[in-house]
């Protein structure tokens, strides 16, 4: 088997199946979802933006399914469940009155939301007052407790997986603030111990309870009455829970299609200081571009994954071959044969450490070494046993001496030049701004940076200049349409909304598209202001003249430019493909002894695709031969 360079020496960290299995390991949620079903959660009634009015039931439910259907996207992995309490049926494992886990068929109570789970759960109201019903759950008298058993079932339902690989969590819709209000003396005191024992339960085993309340319009939800003890909150938390709470309800309900990548370890990290001492480090991964999802292919029939397999047949004798390949590669005219173990060996640059060799003034950094977003780095004693202090000894040092550190950082496939920048802890009046620790930021090598050229338009000619007046009205112009309070949240990728979009549509079998605002188009009403277009104008005039015509310029210099680019790099292919005698090359079957290079030549010269890999471009140059 001959190997492809490309393929021997990619990096095991690019795969995206390894990719796949570390994101579904690490972020996966368990969530389940308690909605209040109580007669007052119908009868309450708030004006939405289409100036109709929704129950807080419907309110809960359309948050809930915003929040799956961005989900499906964002985190395609997690499993939800939906369990109503103050219900007139019962469906549960457990068998408790009031409680009732809604499902569809072939679909576990505990499971991935499904196109189908979406949709019925969308026309919920259609069928709940005759197949499920409402009532109150805790009335005088009687010893029910629908909360308990809410909150039982939900905890039996996140008995799957481990807290170590997964988060749980029990999210509670509610408008009624006191539960046990209408209950008298003990009795109101032991159901509000048997609740609150049953929620530390919970959370012993891992699992955190939130509370989503719903408030009156003439009544603010209070939350002191119970439910502060049920999730443990006081002082300023208390005071600032509801009204972050009605944000968080709004979060739900409109949030963005985008993928969202929790606080998670993207490697751990042995980091070597020096004569012999390690510590354990932790890697995070700040901002990463969000590119689509990966494509699963189905049978035609049963509409199940694919499972790929392939195998080796002998070209001599055309039998299966039961022993693993040989991998070989071609040089001067002889076939060096490797093993697994070689390639393996081969392949591997570095044991995968952090070493540090030495530090720096910050001064020597410079903002174009930085190739790539950096990784945040913060010490762990899981493993090794003191690694918090020696980082932070390292850690103040280097600030308290303006130094960054100069580390080698290599996978098993990459090695690279790092450097080590301190950060402090930043603290305001709301909490953490910035954590303590450090950026591991990627170094360029030598042969990686290129210095900038002057352009000049001839050799004799005078270099163009701005003058005063110039530079003047430049700076007014962009004083005027200066973007205020600027962040890079506010704008979603147009064309990441539209596809995810279309991919909701059709898997909810929706006629109309949801309608995606393209954040990124010019605000023409904010350009059509008169200050702006003022500005506008004083600078054309100021650079261009009052003779200046738009239509005489617009767009036709770019197009003559990129036109002779390609004539100029299409006539180069054809000379150099004619220095070479292809049919003899294709009936002598050494065309793959060509370079990729060299293949390219025949390909651009016969207007060809140029894509793909050494093997493709053979094939695709034998059968426009047809041979």
């Amino acid at each position: 088997m001959e190997l492809d360079p490309d393929d021997v020496f990619r990096d095991d960290d690019d795969d995206p199946e390894n990719e796949a299995l570390r994101q579904r390991a690490s972020s996966k949620e368990l969530v389940v979802y308690l909605v209040d079903a109580s007669p007052k959660m119908f009868s309450t009634k708030c004006p939405s933006e289409d100036q109709k009015d929704e129950s807080h039931f419907q309110i809960s439910i359309s948050c809930i399914l915003e929040s799956w259907k961005t989900q499906i996207i964002n985190r395609s992995y997690n499993e939800v469940a939906v369990c109503f309490f103050n219900t007139r049926e019962k469906k549960n494992l457990q068998d408790l009155n009031s409680v009732f886990v809604f499902n569809v068929a072939d679909r576990e109570f505990l499971d991935r939301p499904t196109a189908k789970f979406i949709k019925e759960l969308s026309r919920l109201e259609e069928f709940f007052v005759k197949e499920i019903g409402s009532q109150h759950g805790i009335v005088s008298g009687s010893r029910e407790n629908s909360l308990y058993n809410a909150l039982w079932v939900a905890q039996a339902l996140l008995r799957k997986g481990s807290a170590k690989t997964a988060d749980k969590r029990i999210l509670i819709f509610t408008d009624e603030d006191d539960p046990f209000g209408n209950i008298k003396g003990g009795a109101k005191a032991d159901m509000t111990r048997t609740t609150l024992q049953r929620v530390k339960d919970a959370q012993d085993l891992g699992i955190s309870i939130e509370l989503l309340p719903l408030s009156q319009l003439d009544r603010e939800f209070n939350v002191s009455l119970f439910y502060a003890d049920l999730i443990g909150l006081q002082g300023e938390d208390l005071a600032q829970f509801v009204p972050a709470a009605g944000e968080r309800m709004e979060d739900m309900k409109y949030q963005l299609r985008k993928r969202m990548f929790k606080k998670r370890i993207v490697r751990k990290l042995t980091f070597s200081v020096a004569n012999g001492v390690s510590i354990e480090v932790h890697t995070y991964a700040f901002i990463r571009p969000t590119v689509l999802g990966s494509i699963t292919w189905l049978d035609s029939v049963t509409n199940q994954p694919i499972k790929i397999e392939r195998s080796f047949i002998c070209a001599d004798t055309g039998a299966l071959m039961q022993e693993p390949p040989k991998h070989f590669q071609t040089y001067k005219n002889q076939n060096v044969k490797f093993s697994v173990e070689e390639l393996s060996e081969i392949k591997r640059v570095s044991t995968g450490q952090l070493r540090l060799l030495g530090f720096k003034p910050l001064s020597c950094l410079k903002d174009y070494h930085n190739l790539r977003p950096s990784t945040f780095i913060f010490p762990s004693d899981e493993e090794v046993i003191g690694s918090t202090r020696i980082f932070i000894a390292l850690h103040r040092s280097m600030i308290r001496l303006n130094r960054f550190a100069v580390a080698f950082y290599g996978t098993s496939s990459h090695s690279q030049l790092v450097a080590l920048v301190a950060q402090e802890e930043i603290i305001d009046s709301g909490g953490q701004v910035e954590p303590p620790g450090m950026h591991m930021i990627c170094l360029p090598y030598s042969d990686d940076i290129r210095h900038a050229e002057e352009l000049h338009s001839g050799t004799n000619a005078a270099i163009p200049r701005a003058n005063e007046d110039q530079i003047k009205k430049a700076a007014a112009l962009i004083k005027r349409i200066d973007l205020k309070d600027f962040s890079v949240y506010q704008f979603a990728n147009p064309g990441l909304q539209r596809h995810y979009a279309i991919l909701q549509a059709l898997a909810l079998e929706e006629d109309d598209l949801p309608e995606i605002k393209d954040e990124t188009v010019p605000d023409e009403e904010g350009l059509a202001r008169p200050g702006v277009v003022k500005a506008i104008e004083e600078f054309k005039l100021s650079v261009y003249g009052d003779k200046y015509d738009e239509s005489d310029n617009a767009g036709h210099k770019k197009v003559s430019e990129a036109s002779k680019k390609r004539k100029a790099l299409a006539d180069g292919a054809v000379q150099k493909s004619a220095q070479y005698n292809w049919d003899a090359l294709a009936d002598s079957g050494k065309l793959k002894d060509l370079t990729v290079v060299e293949l390219k030549f025949y390909l651009s010269a016969h207007d060809l695709p140029v894509s793909g890999k050494k093997e493709d471009l053979v094939k695709r140059i034998l059968t426009h031969m047809g041979k």
